[in-house]
């Protein structure tokens, strides 16, 4: 007579019944693998997206400026919205004001045209000649990334008032809570960019 139950029992615990299940073991650990993969990468593609990287490149070695604090900088300003504009009038992917881009075309020896500032190219670059302004001012990272959203008068009192900084040099507080908020926005960004822009 035939043991039903010992002969699923050898059935079962086949060395060929051990490979299958090792094996879909295997393929299931890989789907979800891959199923993760994807999701973080469109996670990083939403939240930090990579955008005009031939203007950014450009801009970060004409000027000397990191090219990934460029587009750092230009994520937490527009999310790399060229129709971004301010309250304040800041136009475009880097948020610059027409009063500050006529500037900036005077100090590359340029004539200056607002309709300009809705390019891409001219948009970045302006920023980015700003950013390396910013940056040979302070001697800082953080203090010029905070001086790109206060600006560099704010940031010159800032300084200068011992309940913010004890020691000339650097910021222990900012006051404007705005700033300490897009600071860390920058900062966030560039731990994401660093990894896109070597």
């Amino acid at each position: 007579m035939i043991n039903l139950q010992k002969t699923k029992y050898l059935f079962e615990n086949t060395p060929y019944n051990y490979v299958m299940k090792y094996f879909f073991s295997i393929m299931s650990l890989a789907i979800v693998a891959v199923l993760l993969a994807f999701s973080l990468a469109c996670f990083n593609g939403y939240f930090y997206p990579v955008k005009y990287k031939e203007c950014v490149i450009e801009s970060a070695q004409e000027f000397s400026v990191d090219s990934a604090l460029i587009a750092s900088i230009a994520n937490a300003e527009s999310g790399y919205r060229i129709d971004a504009r301010s309250s304040k009038g800041a136009v475009g992917i880097m948020q610059i004001l027409p009063s500050t881009a006529k500037w900036i075309a005077g100090n590359l020896g340029e004539e200056f045209e607002e309709e300009k500032l809705s390019e891409p190219q001219v948009n970045i670059r302006y920023g980015s000649y700003y950013l390396s302004y910013l940056l040979d001012m302070f001697k800082d990272r953080d203090l010029a990334i905070c001086a790109y959203n206060a600006g560099q008068t704010n940031v010159k009192a800032w300084l200068e008032n011992e309940e913010y900084s004890s020691d000339g040099t650097s910021l222990d507080k900012i006051p404007f809570p705005e700033t300490e908020k897009y600071l860390n926005k920058v900062l966030k960004n560039l731990r994401h960019y660093e990894k896109r822009y070597k």
